[in-house]
This record gives structure tokens, sequence and C-alpha cells, in this order.
């Protein structure tokens, strides 16, 4: 496994589909000189996703072979579809960057946190059912899509209390503000802020 150097530093951002946590983490990510890395999966791209800015989007056979050949870090299953991180993305990102941010569901966040323990600052962003609802009917996401992210919601909602930071978004310009404050301050620091 990668051994994390003294300044590097991995933000997560998790929430329930539609929350706006990808939206949030691009902005935060242009106030300072941070790196994504993004997730392979074998679902197919929505309309308005792109291969190699929103994941890497692979068939089944490429992916079960990247995992045979023990490319990634972490690989978890939803809804029959297969989502991992590779650990050379994190490696490469870390070669120009000290700072690194992914968008991931829960149980990837939760993997990484135990592995890299204090070097990983979890966002949790969050919105209620019906906001979550309409941005996905607004994004023009099929009714099916819909109905099964609806279903992961109460459990991807219990796992906020685990995360360091948790933002309701009703506003991302103004939450992505909150969330870069809170960066800096840490990053002036050197050690996490936590708010229990």
């Amino acid at each position: 496994m990668y051994q994390i150097k003294d300044k590097e530093k991995i933000f997560i951002y998790t929430g329930p589909d539609g929350s706006g946590r990808k939206t949030v983490a691009k902005m935060v990510a242009t106030a300072f000189d941070m790196e994504t890395v993004l997730s392979y999966t074998t679902r197919s791209p929505r309309h308005y996703e792109k291969n190699g800015e929103d994941y890497h989007f692979v068939n089944e056979a490429t992916f079960k072979h990247m995992q045979d050949q023990q490319e990634f870090l972490e690989s978890v299953e939803i809804d029959g579809f297969r989502y991992g991180i590779r650990e050379q993305d994190i490696v490469n990102a870390f070669q120009n960057h000290d700072l690194v941010y992914l968008t991931l569901n829960p149980e990837g966040t939760e993997k990484l946190k135990k592995m890299y323990g204090e070097r990983v600052m979890r966002f949790f962003i969050y919105a209620d059912r019906d906001t979550v609802i309409k941005r996905q009917k607004d994004r023009e996401d099929n009714e099916a899509d819909i109905e099964r992210h609806m279903t992961h919601y109460d459990e991807t909602m219990a796992y906020k209390n685990n995360c360091e930071h948790a933002f309701e978004n009703y506003d991302s310009p103004q939450i992505s503000f909150k969330i870069s404050e809170l960066i800096e301050s840490f990053l002036d620091r050197g050690f996490f802020v936590t708010d229990y």
C-alpha cells in the first residue's frame, strides 16, 4: 500500500446521490492545488457524464482483469455495478500535488479511512430526500436510476456521523466556501479540526 508522506492529504466527499458532492468538490479544488482521483466503474455513463472526467468507465472483463492484477486499492459492488480506486492513480496524483480528493460512496470512503487514518478527512454532503430527488430529475436521470439511488438514501445518511464534517448542501458555492475555509485553517495548523 502507498505510504502517504508528511504533507500529503486525502479529502473525500461522500453523501447521497444528488447531494451535489461532486460539484462542491470541484469548486473547493479550484481554491487549492488539488488533484482528483477518479473511480473505475462497470456502469454505463449517464448522459451528462464523460469518461475520464467523471469516472473511468470500463467493461466487466477489464475491471476483473484489473482486480486480478491487484490494481485496486479498494473495490465495492453496488446494485450489480463495480467501483474501484486504482492505487497507481493515487500515487500519480501525489507526484505533483500534496492534496488529493475523491468523491466516493460510504463503503469506499470507509475503506480508505481505515487504510490511511488521519491522513483522510471526510466531508459528508447531503440534502433532504425531496431536494435530492429534484436534483436527480433536474439532471434528467431516468426514473429507474432515481428509484435505485433512493433505496440507498437512509443507509447513506446513516454514515453522516462517522465523518469528520457534515454539510447540508442548500447552496453549493456557500458550502464550498465553508469547506475551503475549514481546509485552509486545517492546513495552517497541520492537524485535523473536529467539531464534535
